[in-house]
């Protein structure tokens, strides 16, 4: 099966001859970096076999986060790590979503349009959180990732939150609870988020490029109880270190189209899309985030630098709870190293005996 680089070989350098004085620098990057992924060309790992002494070669990878080979091994530490942090109480996915007549602005502005979509819809959590009818805590805490591709490599920026239902109160000494199944009125959280979003963007001065009836029609914000949230974190997992398609989607490159497989909500079916070469990629390309960009964003008492650690918060939930505590000693986890590589010929470990970069026409060892 032909895999993402596989295309961009073939058909990427006539797609830099029509389209590449147009493109953004980053775009061109990432098609450099993935032409040349594991192709020995950014150097070889040479590893030995502990059991029949073979060497293997292969290819170093470019690391590039809009790569699908390198991205694909991430996403079980990142869920390991949150699955950890998670408090015992009710969550709640919160999905807000660009409506379709910004979409074309969004993508020639990604950095303000991703940062304002971050920045409004964050903001109009925390003005609801507040709010004693709903939660009553000044000091929410919720982390987001940004998702901008539909099904069919399709433009479709949003933003889905995990968020607990409840936080602590002014003084960090208890804890307030939301409801189990319901968390801030969504109508209200759609016309908040509408409004920071224009006000943003009248502050970046880009107002008077936005149709005016954007600002009138409704805006979707979704919001869905998903129970201790471990479900949610394992949707989210699979999306957070995910480039817009993986390579076992694209199921042809050939006569200058690509065929790759999707499936429309709602189905389970599998379905196949055929595209030109060129369509195919301006669709993986529309993707790309700008240069320093995070996708993933911290707020309040999840953030790595927050004041209340999840040990703290999980003492308020208990004692709201009225449990008791009995202090032990508990041993810290043994940590595991990652699975080693077996060797194709006879399964035994594979060990890094040197690694050889690759510089222009010149080779150099550094074992």
């Amino acid at each position: 099966m032909p895999a993402l680089a596989d295309v961009v070989r073939r058909y990427g350098p006539t797609y830099l001859e029509r389209f590449g004085r147009a493109m953004p620098p980053g775009h061109r990057k990432v098609l450099s970096a993935v032409a040349v992924c594991r192709t020995g060309e950014l150097g070889t790992v040479v590893y030995e076999c502990s059991d029949c002494a073979r060497q293997h070669r292969i290819g170093r990878s470019c690391g590039n986060r809009h790569c699908p080979t390198c991205q694909q091994n991430r996403a079980t530490a990142w869920l390991e790590k949150q699955t950890a942090q998670l408090l015992p109480c009710p969550y709640f996915l919160l999905t807000f979503t660009l409506p379709a007549e910004l979409r074309r602005f969004v993508r020639s502005h990604q950095h303000v349009g991703y940062r304002t979509l971050f920045d409004a819809s964050s903001a109009a959590i925390k003005v609801l959180a507040v709010d004693p009818k709903y939660v009553g805590t000044p000091h929410p805490g919720f982390f987001g990732t940004l998702h901008t591709w539909g099904r069919s490599l399709t433009y479709h920026p949003h933003v889905h939150y995990v968020v607990p239902g409840g936080g602590p109160d002014a003084n960090g000494s208890a804890w307030l609870p939301s409801r189990a199944n319901f968390f801030v009125p969504v109508a209200a959280l759609s016309l908040i988020f509408r409004t920071k979003y224009r006000d943003e963007l009248q502050q970046a001065g880009l107002l008077q490029q936005v149709n005016p009836a954007v600002w009138r029609k409704q805006w979707v914000v979704h919001s869905k109880p998903v129970g201790d949230g471990r479900a949610a974190l394992k949707y989210l997992a699979a999306y957070v270190f995910r480039v817009a398609i993986s390579n076992r989607r694209i199921r042809s490159c050939d006569d200058g189209l690509v065929t790759f497989a999707y499936r429309k909500s709602g189905s389970r079916r599998w379905r196949n899309c055929t595209v030109h070469a060129h369509e195919f990629l301006r669709r993986f390309l529309q993707h790309v985030l700008p240069a320093g960009f995070q996708k993933i964003r911290y707020y309040g008492f999840v953030s790595p630098n927050a004041r209340s650690s999840a040990e703290k918060l999980r003492w308020l939930l208990a004692l709201r709870a009225g449990q008791n505590f009995a202090l032990h000693a508990r041993q810290p986890p043994l940590t595991t190293s990652p699975p080693s590589l077996r060797c194709a010929a006879c399964s035994g470990h594979l060990s890094i005996i040197r690694v050889v970069r690759f510089a222009g026409r010149a080779c150099f060892d550094t074992s």
